[in-house]
């Protein structure tokens, strides 16, 4: 991960000098900004590798910021949100938020975190790739990172793409979103079931004919997911 970009964007001076110290002791090259405008703009001159964006921000907002990033390119973003917003936490993972951190948060852990993102975003080995899978019309190859549905690019986010890849590589095997919090977000998320329920309805929007009738991921009630292997 040594000299991958990471763009810090938060209002509050304090914040981003102390992470942009701790990012950059871990090898990180780290740019910042201090407003919305700034993030864009910094977006554009210098493409990060990941962003840990803050959703109050001024002269442009964090949400629409995220969502004018997510519309230039699939990068991961890890979202800081203050204690208690919950509705901004809940639209952030809406439209796709790979993490999130509450404030107050220890440096480390945010440190700790965009290691953790860059880890699952990352492209298998070239020395052991892993094949695609296939399953009807739905392709879908790790090396890549690409999904295909009758042969046309299906556009996910890093965590999107990370929840389908694992449940098709366990066809019929129930999860409880628990179970998918800590497999496909892993133990360094601080998260709620909530986030796998938004992420599975996205994903349905995404690849299904018809999300309220899905082919591939199904909903056992009372348990949890399943991806459906057999036509």
């Amino acid at each position: 991960m040594t000299g991958q970009r990471i763009l810090v964007v938060d209002d509050e001076p304090q914040i981003l000098e102390v992470l942009k110290l701790y990012l950059t002791r871990d090898g990180f090259r780290v740019n910042s900004a201090s407003d919305g405008q700034a993030a864009l703009a910094a977006f554009e001159q210098s493409p990060p590798d990941l962003i840990v964006l803050d959703l109050m921000l001024p002269k442009i907002d964090g949400l629409q910021v995220f969502k004018r990033l997510r519309a230039k390119r699939a990068v991961p973003i890890i979202m800081l949100t203050a204690k208690g917003d919950e509705l901004d936490r809940l639209l952030g993972l809406e439209l796709g938020a790979d993490d999130y951190i509450v404030k107050p948060f220890s440096p480390r852990e945010v440190v700790a975190r965009v290691k953790n993102v860059l880890r699952r975003v990352a492209p298998p080995a070239e020395n052991n790739p892993s094949p695609a899978l296939v399953f009807g019309s739905l392709r879908i190859d790790p090396r890549t990172h690409q999904v295909e549905m009758d042969q046309r690019k299906i556009e996910l986010t890093s965590k999107e793409f990370d929840l389908l890849y694992f449940l098709a590589r366990h066809p019929s095997q129930v999860f409880t979103r628990a179970q998918l919090l800590d497999q496909v977000w892993g133990y360094e998320f601080y998260g709620d079931a909530s986030t796998v329920t938004v992420h599975i309805r996205r994903l349905r929007e995404k690849i299904e004919a018809n999300p309220a009738e899905p082919r591939y991921l199904a909903t056992v009630w009372g348990v949890g997911y399943k991806f459906e292997e057999a036509a």
